[in-house]
């Protein structure tokens, strides 16, 4: 593969995910409108419930967490399927382009993505509510990129069990909103009741919310085992299912 076709391709992809308005606006400015209707009713003013951090300190890494969530399960299979469903892939075989070039320019065009949608909650957070900035940036950006590429993976795996796109879309939507709304992503998990508490534990976004929550504050990786390696599990799981499922048509 050239690098010259993988950038010019990532840059299509990039134009064409934001002339797609429900994928840009889950990505890019829901997070932000979570940010100031939160922020305009809580502030960032300190709070023992949250060990003296303030709550736009602790929503933007949890935000970050739904980010990653929302680009590789809303966005990275239902790309995948549908360029599988309208045959783009199989055509590409025939070219000198190969459909791998294809597949990481969405893969990198997601990444991107979600990488911006996690400067403008950061930029955001610093302008209007001075937000705590990480105590370790090289912590936190590594528990970062252990997230997007577990997240990443397991929508590639997705992508391969799934026969098309209307059926991608259902499956995901059943699998993101459950996660959005208990993993601590959106409503902190100091507030969640106990029995709820207990349960998102099985929810792989929740060790997201925890891994970045806690490097965000300082915690060291020690700290943070218990996420690291579920996602790394997750991680490992999502390629060998990817491994055995993903056709190229």
């Amino acid at each position: 593969m050239k690098m010259r076709s993988i950038v010019a391709l990532t840059i299509v992809e990039i134009k064409l995910f934001l002339r797609e308005p429900a994928a840009a606006f889950f990505t890019l400015v829901f997070p932000l409108m979570m940010l100031f209707l939160f922020g305009s009713i809580y502030g960032n003013k300190r709070s023992p419930v949250f060990g003296g951090y303030g709550y736009i300190d602790v929503a933007v890494p949890s935000f970050t967490a739904m980010i990653i969530a929302t680009a590789s399960l809303m966005s990275l299979p239902i790309e995948i399927v549908s360029h599988k469903e309208r045959g783009v892939l199989r055509r590409l075989r025939v070219t000198p382009l190969k459909p791998l070039a294809l597949l990481v320019a969405v893969v990198s065009m997601i990444f991107v993505m979600t990488v911006a949608g996690v400067l403008l909650q950061i930029v955001a957070g610093k302008l209007f509510y001075d937000l705590r900035l990480p105590t370790s940036l090289f912590s936190v950006t590594m528990g970062f990129l252990l997230s997007s590429i577990s997240f990443l993976v397991f929508g590639f795996a997705l992508a391969g069990l799934l026969p098309n796109a209307r059926t991608a879309l259902i499956v995901t939507m059943a699998i993101f909103y459950p996660m959005l709304f208990l993993s601590g992503a959106t409503i902190p998990s100091e507030i969640l009741p106990p029995h709820v508490r207990a349960f998102n534990r099985i929810l792989p976004l929740t060790h997201v919310v925890t891994l970045m929550r806690g490097l965000w504050v300082g915690n060291a990786w020690s700290d943070e085992l218990g996420a690291v390696f579920f996602l790394a599990a997750m991680l490992v799981a999502s390629l060998l299912v990817s491994a055995r499922t993903f056709r190229w048509e």
